[in-house]
């Protein structure tokens, strides 16, 4: 078919397009901002229109000639104004796709309770202002879905590694039915080809019904964590549970909010017509947990990263893969420090000093320093700095630097290093040599996704180090590149002179 995905950047749309060309359809993606999907290893692949959907000259462009239409849009920005402009997309979807002959929209709404949850409410009214045309509408309905960078992960995640104590509102007792991001996509694929879906509203869910508190310490126990105590506090506004979970997650408190007010009722499929109209064995919870715990180790854009001991490259097409679009509070939180440096010289020259960190040749920083963490980190059980590097010059994906391993390299413009020391968390030390146009700029960023509360006090209590060692590192890199650039032009002048 001619498909049309309406949130192409989102959470879910990101990872739909792959699966619908995997299928064999023709897709087109209409965004408001196309260059959010430059990058994506399916983008030369899919037809790309910058489109608004509340304009309908945007949409009667986008429905043109299309034989289906999945609408994934969904606005968590918390702005006052979030339902009226959802309804007003949504009306002019409809309309547009039935004056363009669309055959079928695909709609993915919201599990719940409509009488308790004021947001599973709002997401069932789009499905049916969806469905109040002459275009067949297929509404599935999801709640908690499992997948790295999902909301409810990160909200699962979080709360359980960050207290080993915890004190939950009574949501702790809400009974659930998690399921995998990949069955959904599943899911959301198959229906476009059963027309006995046509109409329908189906509910989503996997095969076991799970409260939250059941959720958290499974996860505790498929990430290797100490059994966590969890405390149900009986009566807690939803604006204090909100605050908490805001808190102690990199989730906005907006985001929570919405999350936690599903949470009122139970979320679980009463309605199992799903599981006969669209058959497939759906994962179960700690099958959808080691899914998405396997790909943890790459936060980043995960296309570019691979290293022997490190990371296993990752399959940029993989729908559990970290997403480039994904909000900015998903895969965790994350510290960065960054340093600049501008120099008149050729990159080369400075990546060639940047390449040389480590091993004999030192950090650019007092040795002292570098040699006290290497030490410290032999006491704890760590590997220590004793590894130094294979070649003084040489660096290739995979070698390791004293305690570090190179992940990324790619002269003349980028090299990440990743931590194998040992710490309450994930570190990343990175160069990247930029040409801006008129000088050669260096940036040196330093990393740190924190693990429980000890990994947020680690990096706080190392910020002072890092405010008087960063900046000497990055002029110290630029010095010796620009002395090595001075000596190298003295040379040819030399040999020009004979």
């Amino acid at each position: 078919m001619r498909v049309l995905v309406l949130g192409a950047t989102g959470y879910v749309g990101g990872r739909l397009v792959p699966e619908l060309l995997t299928a064999g359809h023709q897709v087109r993606c209409a965004v408001r901002r196309p260059a959010k999907l430059e990058g994506r290893t399916w983008r030369d692949r899919v037809e790309v229109l910058a489109a608004d959907v509340t304009v309908r000259a945007d949409m009667d462009r986008a429905c043109d000639g299309v034989d289906a239409v999945v609408y994934l849009l969904r606005a968590v920005d918390g702005r006052p104004d979030l339902v009226d402009r959802e309804r007003d997309g949504a009306a002019v979807v409809r309309d547009a796709a039935a004056a363009a002959g669309v055959d079928r929209i695909v709609y993915l709404g919201a599990l719940g309770d409509a009488a308790t949850s004021t947001r599973a409410a709002e997401r069932q009214a789009i499905g049916r202002l969806l469905a109040d045309g002459p275009v067949d509408v297929t509404e599935l309905r999801a709640g908690v879905i499992i997948g790295s960078g999902s909301a409810w992960f990160e909200m699962i995640r979080h709360t359980t590694e960050l207290l080993p104590l915890m004190v939950i509102p009574s949501w702790i007792g809400t009974r659930t039915q998690p399921i995998a991001i990949r069955d959904v996509l599943r899911a959301l694929v198959d229906v476009l080809a059963i027309d006995a879906t046509r109409g329908e509203v189906l509910e989503l869910g996997g095969p076991e019904v799970l409260t939250f508190r059941e959720m958290m310490l499974r996860y505790a126990a498929a990430a290797g964590l100490r059994r966590r105590t969890i405390l149900a506090v009986p009566v807690v506004t939803p604006r204090l549970s909100a605050l908490f979970v805001g808190a102690v997650t990199p989730l906005p408190t907006p985001v929570a909010r919405q999350l936690l007010e599903v949470l009122r009722d139970d979320v679980v499929v009463r309605d199992d017509r799903a599981t006969t109209l669209v058959p497939f064995r759906r994962h179960t919870y700690d099958e959808a947990l080691a899914l998405t715990l396997g790909r943890m180790r790459v936060l980043d854009v995960a296309t570019t990263w691979a290293s022997a001991g490190g990371p296993d490259p990752v399959d940029a097409d993989d729908p559990t893969a970290p997403s480039p679009d994904d909000p900015s509070w998903a895969g965790g939180v994350r510290y960065e420090d960054v340093r600049l440096r501008r120099t008149r010289i050729p990159r080369a020259y400075v990546f060639d000093v940047v390449r040389s960190i480590g091993g004999s040749h030192g950090w650019f920083s007092p040795r002292l320093l570098w040699s006290a963490r290497g030490a410290l980190d032999k006491l704890g059980g760590g590997i220590g700095a004793g590894r130094g590097r294979r070649h003084p010059i040489d660096l290739a994906v995979g070698d390791p630097v004293d305690l570090w391993r190179v992940e990324a390299i790619e002269p003349p413009s980028l090299l990440r290093l990743r931590a194998e020391m040992r710490v309450p968390g994930v570190a990343w030390h990175e160069y990247r040599v930029l040409d801006d146009g008129v000088a050669t700029v260096l940036e040196q960023r330093s990393l740190f996704e924190p693990r429980g509360l000890w990994g947020r006090v680690y990096w706080y209590l190392l910020a002072p180090m890092h405010a008087v060692l960063y900046p000497r590192m990055v002029r110290r890199i630029v010095r010796e590149a620009e002395q090595a650039f001075a000596g190298a032009r003295d040379v040819s002048r030399r040999e020009d002179d004979a």
